[in-house]
């Protein structure tokens, strides 16, 4: 049987010559001769009950060493002050296998030998020795806590010394008159030993579990966010290679708009051209990959980003979904950078999913404020009228929403609503462009 709390990975403790054996046992020596602190484990739920098992070995203590004294007084026939201080170390080796099991159980064999050597000449026909009828139900809690904390190798180590001492010490000097009890000492160690084995290899099982779906709750949150930055890149791919698509053309043309144009003016044109290509082509072919899973794929589409001239359509599909949406929109409306265009319709496409998969039956306000210099977002919503189905999402997308707000330079904020609902703003800062001679501020509102 293996020991699963055992690393797979070399001890380097061992040294570099393990193949002679002498390292391995060098190792087990350090186990077994130690007084190093080795605390017991706190329960960890719940948390009123992290104390229990020092309070109940505390309490189990009191009358190990009470009841060594009485059979010591009553069974032997021993009295003096040596019953004291023999009860006090049994308490003691109790007590102090909380903190340092391997010295407790060495501190448990001498206080045994004592004992052994108190009763020797006290032994009358048929009366157990070395081990007092108690001795092992009051040495047991010592292999059990010693079973919890150290390697299963080292716990079978600890058993078979304390049944070879016995055994040896039985035949060598056990009083003729007297009857030895070995063997349901060995039997109830070996309970005690399998007993605390498991219970440290279901804590151990336990933990790891604990940290496994850590670090899976960690990586599906890094996945998400490595697979939306993805999308945004594939985005801004698109948004990139267009500008500089028209860069390029735009310098192709511009000799044929002036009249005799200079050569300088050509040779300075036509630089521009090509390494407006050139960029063009390294951005497809790093970029690019990120399209789809197989972008070498012919059938893979290119569609146009959307923008906000796009919203009412969105809208009108999540209230045919069954969503009550009302949109406002305050300030000039005019044409942005696509950056922030693509930015600010995401960011409302996903709050809107998240009402439909969060808020079924809420109402939505959907409400865009044209600034001098920030595009101002709100999308609020009010609480649920009914349950909202399980979601079998990553749960994560607010991640994407403040990537994407981060990009520009903007923030986003999300959060409930003192009624019960659900708040998503963002501020995204823009370049406008000069609107349009005599467009006025427009306030449309659909209800």
């Amino acid at each position: 049987m293996s020991d699963p709390s055992e690393s797979p990975v070399p001890d380097t403790r061992q040294g570099r010559d393990g193949r002679d054996g002498r390292p391995a046992q060098r190792s087990l020596a350090q186990e077994l001769f130690t007084l190093r602190r080795d605390p017991l484990p706190r329960m960890s739920r719940p948390r009123w009950l992290a104390w229990l098992p020092h309070v109940v070995l505390g309490y189990a203590a009191i009358p190990c060493g009470v009841l060594t004294g009485m059979q010591l007084n009553d069974h032997y026939g021993v009295f003096g002050g040596a019953v004291l201080g023999l009860s006090v170390l049994t308490s003691a080796s109790v007590l102090l296998s909380m903190f340092r099991p391997i010295a407790a159980w060495w501190l448990g064999l001498v206080t045994t030998g004592l004992i052994a050597w108190a009763i020797h000449n006290h032994v009358g026909q048929g009366q157990s020795w070395h081990w007092t009828p108690a001795g092992p139900f009051t040495f047991a809690p010592l292999i059990l806590m010693v079973a919890l904390r150290v390697p299963a190798r080292v716990t079978v180590w600890v058993i078979g010394i304390t049944l070879t001492l016995s055994a040896v010490t039985d035949v060598v000097l056990r009083p003729p008159q007297s009857q030895t009890i070995i063997g349901g000492v060995a039997v109830l160690f070996g309970f005690v030993g399998v007993l605390g084995y498991a219970l440290r290899a279901t804590r151990l099982a336990r933990g790891k579990l604990v940290e496994q779906e850590t670090l899976t709750e960690e990586e599906r949150a890094r996945r998400t966010l490595l697979e939306e930055r993805s999308r945004i890149a594939r985005e801004l791919h698109d948004v990139v290679a267009h500008h500089m698509s028209v860069i390029s053309i735009q310098a192709q043309v511009a000799p044929h708009l002036v009249e005799n144009p200079s050569e300088e003016l050509k040779e300075n044109l036509a630089g521009i051209r090509a390494n407006a290509l050139e960029a063009l082509t390294e951005l497809r072919r790093v970029l690019g990959v990120l399209r789809s899973e197989q972008p070498d794929d012919p059938a893979t589409l290119q569609h146009p980003q959307p923008t906000l001239a796009e919203l009412d359509g969105l809208v009108d599909n999540v209230r045919g979904a069954g969503l009550d949406v009302t949109t406002e929109t305050a300030g000039i409306r005019r044409p942005l950078t696509p950056g922030v265009e693509l930015t600010a319709y995401r960011i409302v496409q996903e709050a809107l999913s998240n009402c439909l998969r969060h808020a079924p039956g809420s109402r939505v306000e959907v409400g865009i404020a044209y600034g001098p210099r920030e595009l101002h977002l709100c999308i609020a919503n009010t609480a649920p009228t009914r349950p909202a189905p399980p979601s079998q999402g990553a749960g994560h997308g607010l991640l994407g929403m403040r990537e994407r707000a981060g990009m520009l330079g903007g923030e986003l904020a999300a959060g409930p609503r003192p009624d019960g609902g659900y708040e998503v703003s963002a501020v995204l800062p823009m370049d406008p462009q000069h609107p349009p001679a005599g467009t006025a501020p427009e306030t449309k509102k659909a209800s």
